[in-house]
């Protein structure tokens, strides 16, 4: 091996010495040159693929954060994993699989992590199980990592007004009363999703990207860029870069950030926003791989404290790109929990730049 760095890494396990010369014939075969083994590898987990629009353009950004792993000094490896959509798999029994597929999710990352000896994971995911399962993988394996959620859909629209999938189901039950035609019905299902990324509003997807934020997992704001942005580019590049310092260097580990004070944030940011309830089972799985104890009691008891601030679909009236934003992450955060101590990963500047440029919608902050 030649031009070794310093600092020897744990994936140097799999190709240093003499019996491992066959593992070195497979990172060659991969397009490796001895240099670039002896870089740190870093496993790059997505969730990409044709199984809803949610996953749709993941793989795409993945290739960002492979060129910015590489760019920093580190050898990134494609690990696509498994996702079930939710989407598809309502009012059938194939629902029985979703919650399951977080398992499977974060058992993948840490079978091919710990399996390949991985310096690193890079994950992005953005349909309802794949952030919880991805960031229980990264918490697992406790190597530095960082979760970039994939980002939202764009609102669809009909007649001027913003809509997204709920409308959908809402013109089913009108049909079903008499109350809309099922030509109404078609029009809303073909106008609803015009985009990929996940469903335009605070439902599980979004709001576990806003909790992967605030549990210091994601850069702060990279949840706010809608998935079709063209800034998702940069920004998964500087997250790369972001997660090479942390790899090169001495930074906490996702257990020292995951802490029950982030826990306690993450709730309030929820509960704030009048996010899913399914974080009420995402969070305690999540702090469960931190060996903390953290159950569905302490959930409910930050949720009861905590003021609903947002006004945000399924249960508010606006159909926002991004899933919250900074004002009200930051305010939940300083009347309900008072966690400012927080470890948290620095934004990067792609999203700074969206959160200078948006604009509050004028409705009161508390309904």
């Amino acid at each position: 091996m030649t031009d070794t760095p310093k600092r020897k890494f744990r994936s140097a396990t799999i190709y240093e010495g003499l019996v491992r010369a066959t593992t070195r014939s497979f990172l060659g075969g991969l397009g490796q040159d001895d240099d670039e083994i002896a870089r740190p590898h870093i496993g790059v987990f997505h969730t990409g693929g044709e199984m809803s629009p949610c996953n749709m353009n993941l793989r795409d950004q993945a290739q960002h954060a492979k060129t910015g792993i590489y760019a920093a000094g580190g050898m990134p490896h494609e690990c696509p994993v498994v996702s079930v959509s939710d989407g598809l798999t309502m009012a059938h029994s194939g629902m029985r699989f979703s919650l399951i597929s977080r398992e499977l999710i974060a058992d993948s990352v840490e079978a091919s992590t710990r399996g390949h000896q991985w310096d690193g994971i890079f994950a992005i995911g953005a349909c309802d199980k794949n952030l919880p399962g991805l960031m229980m993988g990264i918490v697992r394996c406790n190597v530095p990592g960082v979760f970039v959620h994939g980002g939202a859909a764009i609102p669809g629209q009909i007649e001027g007004r913003d809509i997204n999938v709920v409308n959908t189901y809402e013109t089913i039950g009108k049909v079903l009363a008499g109350a809309a035609t099922e030509q109404d019905l078609d029009a809303v299902t073909h106008a609803c999703l015009p985009t990929a990324g996940a469903c335009a509003g605070q439902f599980t997807a979004n709001t576990m990207g806003m909790v992967s934020e605030a549990l210091g997992l994601a850069p702060i704001g990279s949840s706010m860029v809608p998935a079709v942005f063209s800034e998702r580019a940069p920004l998964m590049r500087r997250a790369a870069k972001q997660l090479m310092a942390a790899v090169m260097g001495d930074a906490p580990l996702p257990r020292d950030i995951v802490t029950r004070k982030a826990l306690e944030n993450a709730c309030a940011v929820v509960s704030a926003t009048g996010g899913s309830t399914n974080a009420a089972l995402h969070l305690p799985a999540i702090a469960h791989e931190a060996g903390i104890q953290f159950h569905l009691d302490d959930v409910a008891e930050i949720f009861a404290r905590t003021p609903l601030i947002g006004n945000l679909s399924p249960g508010g009236q606006y159909r926002r790109a991004m899933c919250t934003t900074p004002a009200a992450r930051k305010s939940s955060c300083r009347n309900c929990c008072a966690r400012a101590s927080c470890t948290a990963t620095p934004s990067p500047t792609p999203a700074a730049r969206w959160r200078r440029n948006w604009k509050a919608p004028t409705h009161p902050t508390a309904r």
